[in-house]
């Protein structure tokens, strides 16, 4: 390790010209282990170059281990068209350009949806195991080990008349999962992990960059990191990766950048705190979307699906039956955080008869009553407000329909009998969707448009796919297909 004492304490660029000896050396130096470094790292080394990665924490996984495992595919996968689903890439980049804007990058998506199956391929021949079956309940991932499941609201209104519904996500094969602690998301990283280690590839765990190396060019060869506080010079002689993940835990950048996430949890890991984004920046990288978040709400979705949402005023404001982040980033970014299901005895009854991957978020109502009066009195509604919801609700509903928000008819039927509100007011976590802005090889580009020499970036800490709309999967995929992008363009210099 380097005697020198260099700054650390700094996020500006560090001269190659002050770099007095180099403590590694390889041709790409990935900063992460998670789904888009693992991805890069292999796609690098298989062409031909020597790789090496630097993971702050002690292993392997980042963020995506710990996922339930979504990767938003479609076009005509070999799963989807096994389980009689019929895609285009033109039909699921219509569907995500209305779904993840606005403000989407329109290149990037159909540029993902045409590389969309051999992108499944890939991951299939790295080892990465699909089962054939689908689960079409709703849900926040399937319960059991199904390979495939709506994850984004594709079957659900506005999106089913802008294009062909169609399941688009992919989970890896895995029995005996364990919401956020070994779900789908490891059975993803642990085939390209192997990987990894079968192409020799170099891992220098519990290391942390700090500081990005540039020549007098300001091009990028290398970086400036830690271990166990000891400062660390590694040379990359074609460039560095970027995949350090989101901010989504540096509550400054919350408050800087998305404010409407300041003060909650975070639906990420402690080790998203910026710095991809922060050393980039230093160098002039341009930024985007960098107030655009995801946001979960604890929350069933057989018990939405069957009820209705309500806001403070006592009025719908999104369609139950849609894909739950979507929910959340109603509540959170449009209704001031606050949001209530009703439902009545009959159809709480049928939902919580269901299999669901997350039975803790069935817990008691706060308040149950026999009529909807009563109801929004116990609950401190402004009077007539959610009995003119309800009743406007049921009145459609004897038929079958929900004209205001486009509820499909499967889940639409009249509100009657006891019922119970259940109290979701801040129930909800986020984590961002902004950050530095990539062209399609994964080059960061700098604010003038062009890249900056010998860097890249993919994943969470890019603006890649989504804007300002979601859907499970996105992050894994847009990992994982840029990270191979990354990988590939730095490897050739």
């Amino acid at each position: 390790m380097s005697d020198k004492p260099y700054r650390i304490d700094t996020v500006r660029p560090l001269r190659a010209s002050e770099v007095t000896q180099w403590d590694f050396e390889a041709d790409v130096v990935v900063a992460g282990f998670g789904i888009a470094g693992v991805c890069a790292s292999i796609e690098a080394a298989r062409a031909g170059a020597k790789v090496l990665i630097l993971e702050r924490t002690g292993g392997w996984g980042g963020a995506a281990s710990l996922a339930g495992g979504f990767v938003y595919l479609g076009g005509g996968t070999p799963l989807q068209k096994a389980l009689g689903f019929d895609d285009t890439p033109e039909n699921m980049a219509a569907f995500l350009t209305a779904a993840l804007g606005p403000g989407v990058d329109e290149a990037k998506i159909n540029d993902y949806c045409a590389g969309s199956v051999e992108h499944y391929n890939w991951l299939v021949d790295c080892g990465v195991p699909f089962k054939e079956s689908f689960w079409g309940e709703p849900g926040w991932e399937p319960p059991h080990d199904e390979g495939l499941m709506y994850s984004g609201g594709e079957n659900s209104a506005p999106f089913l008349d802008i294009a062909e519904p169609a399941p688009r996500g992919h989970v890896p094969e895995l029995a005996n999962k364990k919401t956020g602690e070994r779900g789908g998301g490891y059975m993803l990283m642990k085939p390209l992990a192997d990987t990894v280690a079968e192409l020799g590839i170099d891992v220098e765990y519990d290391t942390r960059i700090r500081r990005l190396v540039v020549d007098d060019e300001d091009r990028v060869v290398g970086v400036l990191a830690t271990t166990y506080g000891k400062p660390v010079t590694v040379r990359a002689a074609r460039g560095v990766v970027l995949a350090t993940g989101s901010f989504a835990y540096d509550a400054e950048m919350i408050d800087r950048y998305a404010p409407r996430l300041s003060g909650r949890p975070g639906a990420a890991i402690e080790e998203h705190d910026g710095i991809g984004i922060r050393l980039a920046q230093a160098l002039g990288a341009e930024l985007a979307h960098m107030d655009a978040s995801e946001v979960a709400i604890f929350g069933d979705p057989q018990m939405m699906a069957r009820g209705i949402l309500v806001n403070g005023r006592g009025q719908r404001y999104v369609t139950e039956d849609t894909y739950p982040g979507r929910i959340g980033q109603a509540t959170l970014l449009q209704n001031d955080n606050q949001a209530f299901l009703i439902i009545d005895e009959n159809s709480l009854e049928e939902a919580l008869a269901t299999e669901s991957a997350t039975p803790f978020f069935r817990f008691q109502p706060k308040w149950v009553a026999e009529t909807v009066a009563e109801l929004e009195a116990e609950m401190g509604l402004p009077a007539q407000t959610l009995q003119t919801t309800i009743a406007t609700y049921n009145q459609h509903a004897e038929h079958g329909a929900d004209p205001i928000l486009g509820k499909k008819p499967e889940w639409v039927r009249p509100i009657t009998g006891a019922l119970a509100g259940f109290d979701l007011c801040g129930f909800t976590a986020g984590f961002t969707l902004g950050g530095l802005r990539t062209d399609l090889d994964s080059r960061v580009l700098h604010v003038s448009g062009e890249p900056i020499a010998g860097l890249f970036a993919a994943g969470r800490c890019t603006s890649g796919l989504c804007a300002y709309g979601y859907v499970s999967g996105a992050s894994l995929g847009d990992g994982s297909f840029y990270g191979r992008r990354a990988g590939k363009a730095a490897a050739a210099g």
